[in-house]
């Protein structure tokens, strides 16, 4: 299963590299297939390039449907420690 993960442009680097942020952590991704992207944009990131742009009302409730996958991950988690 393959998994992209919203994120939201902060700073264009090159012609085809930008860095994205999703809860205070930042990465450097390709948009080498998104040239058109522009800070501020979200976009579906996997493998370090960006795949696709979305709205910022879906990739905000992406971001809140992943972080409550990852809170419930870790709350079953902690029952086994």
């Amino acid at each position: 299963m393959c998994l992209g993960i919203a994120m939201k442009i902060v700073e264009l680097v090159g012609e085809d590299e930008a860095v994205a942020e999703l809860n205070s952590v930042r990465r450097k991704i390709s948009i080498r297939l998104l040239p058109e992207l522009k800070v501020g944009d979200y976009v579906i990131v996997h493998a370090g390039f960006a795949i696709q742009k979305v709205d910022e009302d879906e990739a905000l409730e992406q971001i809140a449907l992943y972080q409550e996958m990852t809170n419930m991950i870790r709350d079953e988690n902690e029952d086994l420690v």
